[in-house]
Formats: C-alpha cells, sequence, structure tokens
C-alpha cells in the first residue's frame, strides 16, 4: 500500500521532511478492523511526532484523524462488519492513517454521520473525543450544571468543538477567545456567548463585560504564557484543564483558591488499554448522534486535496503556522 512516513527511506532516521512510501497492509489483532482510507485530518500531534517532540514508530507512518471503509475484520471483531464507513482518532503508539489503509481496534471506533460527508466528518474526531474527554470526563461538567467556562483558544480545533459540546448538552455560559476577525466571528457562529482577545489582558476584558469569574478554564495553547492570569480570573475552587505540551508549569499560583488540574490525552485509553477504553467508542458513537441532529457541526475549514507529500507537507506548514481555523483535511490517495 502507499503512505507518508516521516522517517527517511535512505537512513530510516526521522527527519523534518516527509516521503511517500510502499509498505504492506497492517496486521490485525484479533479486535481490530482494517480500514480503506477516505479522508484524514491534520492535527499539531502530527507535527509534533514528525519534529521529534513525541517519538515515532517502526515505519513512521503519521495521522490520527480518519474516516473510512471497513474491508476486513479481526477474528474477535463483535460490532463491525466489512462495508461499515467508521470514524477515529486511532492510537498514538500504532501506525497512524497517512495511508491506504490502518488498522485500528474496534473499541476506539464508531459508524460516522450520516449527514456528513467524507470531508466534513474527518475534521471531528480527534478534536471531538479531546473536547469531550476534558469538559465531561476530567471536568466532570454535566447537563445539570452552571455557571461559566472560559476556552482559551477557541478559534482552533478543540475549542470549536467545545464550544459547540457545551451549548448542545449544557446551559453553561461560554466565553472564548480568539484574536483575528475571522477567529472571532467563527466561534461566536458555533455559539460563544462572549468572545475576548488572548493578546490583551484577559481579566480586564471580563471585567469590563461584567462578567464573573468563570467557574472552569479550559487552555488549549500556549497554557504557560497564561498561567497567572488564569489564577487571577478563575473563580475559587474552579478548575482549570490542559492539552498542550508547555515545557515548564508552576501551578502553585493556583493553589490560594483550591484549583483543581486536569490534564487531557485523548490517547491515554488507547494507549494503556484502560478498563474503559471502549469509552471512546461510545464518545464518538454519541458525537455522531449530535451530528445527525443537527446540534453539532463540522469544523472543517480548508480542504487541501488528495493525500500525498506535497498537500501533506502544506497541511503539517499550516498547523505549524498557528492560523489554521478550524480543521485542515486531505481526501484519499
Amino acid at each position: 500500500m502507499k503512505a507518508i512516513s516521516c522517517l527517511s527511506p535512505t537512513t530510516g532516521q526521522a527527519t523534518d521532511q516527509l516521503f511517500e512510501i510502499e509498505t504492506p497492509r497492517p496486521v490485525l489483532n484479533t479486535r481490530d478492523v482494517m480500514v480503506k482510507i477516505s479522508a484524514i485530518s491534520v492535527n499539531p500531534v502530527d507535527t509534533k511526532v514528525r519534529n521529534g517532540a513525541i517519538p515515532t514508530h517502526s515505519r513512521g507512518i503519521l495521522g490520527w484523524d480518519a474516516v473510512g471503509e471497513v474491508v476486513e475484520i479481526g477474528s474477535e471483531v463483535e460490532n463491525f462488519t466489512a462495508g461499515d464507513r467508521v470514524w477515529y482518532a486511532g492510537d498514538l503508539t500504532r501506525e497512524g492513517s497517512n495511508a491506504e489503509y490502518q488498522a485500528v481496534d474496534e473499541r476506539i471506533i464508531s459508524l460516522a454521520p450520516k449527514t456528513l460527508s467524507d470531508d466534513e466528518a474527518a475534521a471531528l474526531p480527534l478534536t471531538g473525543l479531546t473536547a469531550w474527554e476534558m469538559l465531561f470526563d476530567r471536568f466532570g461538567i454535566t447537563q445539570q450544571s452552571s455557571g461559566s467556562i472560559l476556552i482559551i483558544g477557541g478559534g482552533g480545533g478543540v475549542g470549536s468543538i467545545a464550544i459547540q459540546l457545551l451549548k448542545a448538552k449544557t446551559a453553561m455560559t461560554v466565553i472564548a477567545t480568539a484574536s483575528r476577525p475571522e477567529t472571532q466571528d467563527w466561534v461566536k457562529a458555533l455559539g460563544a456567548d462572549y468572545v475576548i482577545n488572548h493578546h490583551l489582558p484577559l481579566t480586564e476584558q471580563l471585567t469590563q463585560l461584567g462578567l464573573a469569574q468563570p467557574d472552569y478554564v479550559f487552555s488549549t495553547n500556549a497554557t504557560e504564557t497564561y498561567l497567572q492570569q488564569i489564577a487571577d480570573l478563575i473563580a475559587p475552587q474552579g478548575k482549570f484543564g490542559l492539552i498542550d505540551d508547555p515545557e515548564s508549569l508552576n501551578i502553585m499560583p493556583l493553589k490560594p483558591k483550591s484549583i483543581s488540574t486536569h490534564w487531557e490525552l485523548m490517547f491515554t485509553r488507547a494507549m494503556f488499554e484502560t478498563k474503559d477504553m471502549a469509552q471512546q467508542g461510545e464518545i464518538l458513537h454519541q458525537l455522531t448522534t449530535l451530528v445527525e441532529e443537527g446540534k453539532v457541526q463540522t469544523t472543517l475549514d480548508t480542504v487541501l486535496g488528495p493525500i500525498n507529500v506535497e498537500n501533506l507537507t502544506q497541511a503539517h506548514q499550516l498547523i505549524e503556522s498557528g492560523k489554521a481555523k478550524g480543521k485542515v483535511i486531505l481526501s484519499g490517495f
């Protein structure tokens, strides 16, 4: 099969470039399904693996967001059959979706929304899982939750879906940050009640809007630069969560208010085969329902064309620029 790898075909070492390779199809484990890839999206994790911040795997095939058709199933697969159209974010410890075929455990996939095209659906799994797990698993937010939440980086992939999930499933007040006119319009359209600029002092903007201290703060990027502001503006006994990778993070400023701190990595369940690993498939199933009911929309922004070295390189560059709005998609080989 064709695939795109970050390993040099001559040295076998990770490089900052991408290469097209020919490689055998992956071997199925007993609970795996084989998926013929239809569309993928590109996420910051792809660029981090490519540049060496996260160790790569044997063939260096990146990509952890996909939609495709099941073409083969393992001997113990219970819930899927050949011909099913599925979506998923995969497992960071296994070969990714930048390939014609990918093996993935049935417990972390679900049927894809019938109301979305492959490109539209590919935008949602990783960010949907990340946002859902932070909001409802880590923070423990429920349909009965009230109060407010500040999302730092509301225009990005995770922020975009977090806003929608909160508006679809809770009555909470959602405050999102965005700095450019187009991203400010984007987060408003997704349902944010208030939008503030993360390049300006956050507390002052909240005060000017007459807003109370938020009970939750969800930071999606550059957390270390906002930590003191977060400590100042969050409500006492609030909850703070992050998904990025600060080189260091001194959370002592959060102690006087007894702020709990929550990490979210959506790969944890699959990486460690946790007892609740199948919860990811269930989350995706619920997300499919919300999409089909019209309560959550795709966060697709840019479709660059087929999966090849040129388009994938462009996608990585766009992600690394920090200027992406919504998700970047590639479709088919």
